[in-house]
């Protein structure tokens, strides 16, 4: 991936609504050449998928919960159980005191308090601890880095 790919990869996260002409013209190619490349990342994986952001507020989620959720069995195997609540937007398996890192949007936090219920529905869950967001700050994209940038602490 050259410093061309980065750029428009960094456009396409400021915002991925942009003609291939814009994009072009921030990466130095003509539009076409710029619908290649693109095309050719997602080929390659880099670019998984476009999508839209949401403000989740306005949506029905202003109610925003990391979960970190303890076993008594391994939960690698559990993606399958966890993806099927549809209130939870990531999971991940952890190191540390907890086994599960999971972030869940819902509309009141009765509604956290249900899918918390769910959550111990789940084989090998033994408890769970959540931290209920008060304000955001800010939320960033994947950085991409330049040739010979250092990694971001």
């Amino acid at each position: 991936m050259d410093h061309i790919d980065r750029t428009l990869l960094t456009e396409l996260q400021r915002d991925a609504t942009q003609s291939y002409a814009a994009l072009g013209r921030a990466a130095g190619l003509s539009a076409g050449a710029a619908h290649e490349r693109v095309r050719k990342l997602r080929e390659r994986g880099v670019i998984r998928r476009t999508t839209v952001e949401v403000d989740p507020a306005v949506v029905g989620g202003g109610v925003l919960a990391y979960v970190m959720v303890d076993s008594n069995a391994w939960m690698g195997d559990s993606a399958e159980a966890f993806a099927a609540l549809p209130e939870i937007l990531e999971a991940h398996v952890i190191a540390g005191s907890a086994t599960v890192l999971v972030k869940v949007r819902t509309t009141t936090t009765e509604q956290l308090q249900d899918v918390l219920r769910r959550l111990y529905a789940i084989e090998g869950v033994s408890g769970t601890q959540a931290t209920v967001v008060l304000e955001t700050f800010f939320e960033r994209p994947v950085a991409v880095r330049q040739d010979g940038d250092e990694p971001a602490l």
